[in-house]
């Protein structure tokens, strides 16, 4: 793979930019690959080539453009090894999880993508009228690096089935799994200028994306601080705009219910992507008399847990993506132990030398004012906090500026009772799982609009009434 060039109007190009961004991996601070820093130049060509394209695309047939997504995923059911192993080395996953979560999702749920755009309804007819839902125009979707494959996937497939086109902007951080998806593109035969894609940092190339006159909508994933600029620039454009942002959710164990459950799938969501996952259940809130017991499980329950060189098992966690993310982790845990809070497992990470390798860490007597508490850590770091009965959970749950997530684990109706009353996007009672077919997105300040399921594939509509 060619990762000097970019990929614009259907073919990869030379780069106007001579600058380039190192990527490397956290495992072992190797530098594997150079990307493009791409200018202004390189996003006029690929911002125009999507504009062209788009002429032509929003009106080709829906069967042509499903066929086409479907020919898409057999070419990333053929490159799903290479994929893999390039997000062993650029995100630092073991082989396991760099599979699943990281890939095998994403190429399934282009099927519901497939299936909502051949049985969704693009003219409603009604009394004295009719709704049309046409394509936006160009898409800009700038995409983070915890999930480098799957974030981009929940973005322009729906994109494109209704019309749209793209300017692709991946992470600067892990941008080479993007590479093999527009090698992916190329080879499935979508028409030039539908799909393109330009690398560089977030703060340069994304805010000129942003805002470009010919950009239509923006769809954006990462920090609330990005969110912020990047829904000041679209609106500054009146342009449409998608934020998927940030979490501190909480996990609420009730009283009878199963602890080891509710614990299990807390740790989960904040160990198994080493911490980096917008909607990890971080705040563990517990009943106060139930403190101890509930501490107990929760240690022995982490040691269950492998962390280390992501290439020495097939599952073991690997570390956080780069030197930044070692740093802050650091200063977070260091600042929970200032505060006051007990850490009753893990400890502070002290040598990044041979890799960004971060352990577990488990903080109790934590209160819901603590910095450890409110931000988002975006490490494998958990804060127990106790309540003193339901209306206090609640509470302590919605006490935040985020709303992404969160879960219930106890007897059904009531588990089900306090999941209705907290403020945030998603929510898992008991033994319920997430799905991709599902809307995700937030409350408050943890995003606008929604992605997955019918939701996002409406995110790249708009309606247009017709009066005959």
């Amino acid at each position: 793979m060619d990762y000097n060039k970019l990929y614009i109007d259907g073919k990869w190009v030379e780069p106007n930019s001579t600058e380039t961004i190192e990527v490397e991996n956290p495992a072992n601070k190797e530098i594997i690959a150079k990307v493009p820093a791409s200018n202004k130049e390189d996003v006029e060509k690929a911002v125009g080539a999507a504009k062209r394209a788009f002429e032509t695309w929003q009106y080709e047939a829906l069967d042509k453009r499903i066929e086409l997504v479907r020919k898409l995923k057999q070419e990333m059911e053929n490159k799903k090894d290479e994929m893999v192993r390039i997000i062993m080395d650029e995100l630092g996953r073991s082989k396991a999880f760099a599979l699943n979560p990281q890939v095998q999702p994403y190429i399934d749920v282009m099927d519901d993508f497939m299936d909502i755009a051949k049985n969704y309804e693009y003219e409603v007819e009604k009394d004295g009228f009719k709704v049309r839902k046409e394509p936006l125009g160009v898409i800009g979707a700038i995409t983070p690096w915890n999930y480098p494959l799957g974030q981009i996937i929940k973005k322009i497939i729906p994109a494109l089935l209704v019309g749209n086109t793209i300017v692709l902007k991946p992470s600067q951080k892990t941008p080479l799994v993007a590479y093999t998806l527009a090698e992916c593109f190329d080879k499935a035969g979508f028409p030039k200028g539908v799909f393109n894609m330009v690398t560089g940092a977030g703060s340069e190339v994304g805010d000129m994306i942003t805002n470009h006159k010919d950009i239509d909508a923006v769809s954006f994933t990462g920090s609330v601080e990005g969110g912020r600029k990047v829904g000041e620039a679209a609106m500054n454009g009146i342009k449409k705009v998608t934020l998927e942002l940030g979490g501190k959710s909480p996990a609420v164990l009730l009283k009878g219910g199963d602890y080891e459950l509710g614990i299990k799938k807390t740790l989960n969501t904040v160990y198994n992507n080493t911490g980096q996952t917008c909607s990890a259940f971080t705040r563990l809130l517990v009943p106060e008399d139930e403190k101890e017991k509930i501490e107990e499980l929760v240690v022995n329950m982490s040691k269950k847990y492998k962390f280390g060189d992501p290439y020495s098992e097939e599952k073991i966690v690997g570390p956080v993506v780069s030197k930044k993310q070692f740093d802050k982790v650091k200063k977070y845990i260091e600042k929970g132990l200032d505060e006051g809070a007990n850490m009753i497992y893990g400890e502070v990470p002290k040598d990044d030398s041979k890799g960004y390798y971060v352990g577990p860490v488990v903080f109790s007597d934590v209160k819901n004012d603590m910095s450890i508490a409110t931000d988002e850590i975006f490490g494998p770091v958990l804060s127990i906090i106790t309540y003193k009965d339901k209306e206090d959970a609640i509470k302590i749950a919605n006490d935040t500026t985020f709303g992404l997530a969160g879960a219930v684990f106890g007897p059904e109706k009531e588990a089900k009772e306090i999941a209705n009353k907290i403020k945030a996007g998603t929510i898992t009672v008991n033994e319920g799982n997430a799905s991709h077919k599902a809307p995700f997105g937030g409350y408050k300040h943890s995003g606008i609009g929604r992605e997955g399921g019918i939701a996002g594939f409406e995110a790249f509509l708009q309606e247009k009434a017709v009066f005959s």
